[in-house]
Parts: C-alpha cells; sequence; structure tokens
C-alpha cells in the first residue's frame, strides 16, 4: 500500500498554472498497477481515492500509520466499485464478490480489507473513495440491480446517459459520502450537462472503459475562466467545490463520481448556462 498526497489549490492560484502544474494538483494518472494498491491523500475535504488490481495474489490494506489513525477506517468510511473481472473484498473476514459495476460500501471502524480477483487474466479494477465519518452504518454490497438509474440529457444535444446512484440515502446510507456510476449512451460525448457548482461539497471523477487512443476533455475552474485537463482511462479528477465539471470524449467512456461535503442533498447545486462559460 502506497499513499500519497495532493494539496489541491484556490481559484486565484490556477490562472498562472500551466499545464503540468495544474494535471499535478488535479489529475490522478496511476491508481491503477497490477498487483498494487495505490492511495491518494487529497486536501480537498480529505479525500482519499485508491485503486487496487489484484493479481495471482490477494491484496491487503488497512493501516492508517499515514493519515495518523490505528486503522484507515478508524474515522473514515469507503465505497469501493469494482470496474473490471469479478472479484471479491474481504472486510474483516466477511467476503463480498462484486461484478462488474458492483459497489460495496464500508462503513466507519473496519479495521483489514483484502483485495482478489477471481481470475488473474482478467483482473478486478477496485475503485475507492473514502472520507471522514463521523456515525457508524453497517458493509453492504450494492449490485447494479439495486442501484437507483436516472435517465438523464438528451441525444440530439449528445450528452444521454444512464446516472446510477449506489452509495446514497434512496439506496445505502452513509455519514458523508455519495458515490455512483454514469454511462453515456452510444453516440454521446458530453456529462453533467448542464454544468454546475456545488459550493457545498467537492467531487472526484474516475474515467474509465476507454479505449487507449480515447481522451476526455475534462472542463474545470471558476465558470468566468475555464481550464481543462485531457484524461485518458483510469485517470481520476479532483473537482473543488469551487469548480465547474463536464467533458467531452472522443469514445464511448463511463465514470464514476463520488461526493462529501455538508450534504448529500444530491440537487444543491448552481447550474451555469453553457453560454455564460468563459
Amino acid at each position: 500500500m502506497t499513499m500519497r498526497v495532493l494539496f489541491g489549490a484556490a481559484p486565484a492560484d490556477i490562472k498562472t498554472y500551466d499545464t503540468q502544474k495544474l494535471r499535478n494538483a488535479f489529475l490522478v494518472e496511476d491508481l491503477f498497477q497490477p498487483g498494487q494498491a495505490t492511495f491518494v491523500y487529497t486536501h480537498v475535504d480529505r479525500l482519499i481515492l485508491g485503486g487496487a488490481v489484484p493479481n495471482a495474489s490477494p491484496l491487503t490494506f488497512g493501516s492508517g500509520e499515514d493519515i495518523g489513525t490505528p486503522y484507515l477506517l478508524s474515522a473514515r468510511e469507503m465505497g469501493i466499485a469494482n470496474l473490471g473481472g469479478l472479484g471479491s473484498v474481504t472486510v474483516d473476514g466477511e467476503t463480498y464478490n462484486l461484478d462488474n459495476r458492483d459497489v460495496l460500501y464500508v462503513g466507519r471502524g473496519a479495521r483489514s480489507i483484502s483485495v482478489q480477483s477471481a481470475n488473474a487474466q482478467q483482473p478486478a479494477r477496485f475503485y475507492m473513495n473514502s472520507v471522514p465519518a463521523g456515525a457508524d452504518f453497517p458493509h453492504r454490497l450494492i449490485k447494479r440491480a439495486e442501484s437507483k438509474l436516472l435517465e438523464l440529457g438528451d441525444a440530439k444535444r449528445a450528452n444521454k446517459r444512464n446516472l446510477r446512484m449506489y452509495i446514497h440515502p434512496q439506496v445505502a446510507p452513509s455519514c458523508l459520502l455519495l458515490m455512483g456510476i454514469t454511462d453515456l449512451a452510444e453516440g454521446s460525448i458530453w456529462n453533467t450537462m448542464p454544468p454546475h457548482l456545488h459550493e457545498r461539497r467537492m467531487e472526484a471523477y474516475c474515467y474509465f472503459d476507454m479505449s487507449p487512443e480515447d481522451r476526455v476533455i475534462h472542463l474545470m475552474g471558476r465558470p468566468e475562466e475555464t481550464r481543462n485537463l485531457v484524461v485518458a482511462d483510469g485517470n481520476a479528477v479532483l473537482s473543488p467545490a469551487w469548480s465547474i465539471h463536464m467533458g467531452a470524449g472522443t469514445g464511448p467512456y463511463s465514470f464514476v463520481w463520488g461526493m462529501t461535503g455538508e450534504n448529500q442533498e444530491y440537487n444543491d447545486v448552481a447550474p451555469v448556462a453553457v453560454a455564460d462559460l468563459k
């Protein structure tokens, strides 16, 4: 288990950032390394992003040494999404089997987490979001069929998509973590339309199911002065509460969204008209 730290930035700071400095502050490129569990701690609402790709052997983590607590989840909760082949997650001796696009909620207080692939030739690809938690909720496996489906967008505007809520008060309760998966319809390229701000929550995107040659152009920053990140398969983007987030892909893609902040009101957003972006 390895963990590095990102500090984020203020809106005024990124006015002077070149491409590489912007990528260093907000883009995570190396989460999914074969045979490794990798974590990134960000000071943007103290979110931890994680990626694990177990091969023939399980990968085990749970120490809180890097964050100053007895265990990683001593005062945190976690969502684990499987973006690859069939796999399993064992939490303190209890095993959950995750198909592609299943999500496991792990409540505060878990001590040891182990992830394993059913087939090393088609490994599971586990993506994790962990946030501070002030209440205890039971661990729960949310199968794809149990998620709440929202059909959004318009094919004529190239933004038709299916949004599935997994860790959400209407599906599986948590303290402050929200987590779900969005799949774009064939022929649509735009996500999260209209763009918006949610000043009381931050968000992280993890883009996946992309061809190696494709990219997503992820727009961020203040509406009146946007910036962009060019994003590849398996990359994650941090979106602070002060930043818009929207993107367009050169080919098919999906993304996991995770949020935390002051509330769990999914619709607590301030839309921004595309015509007002600069």
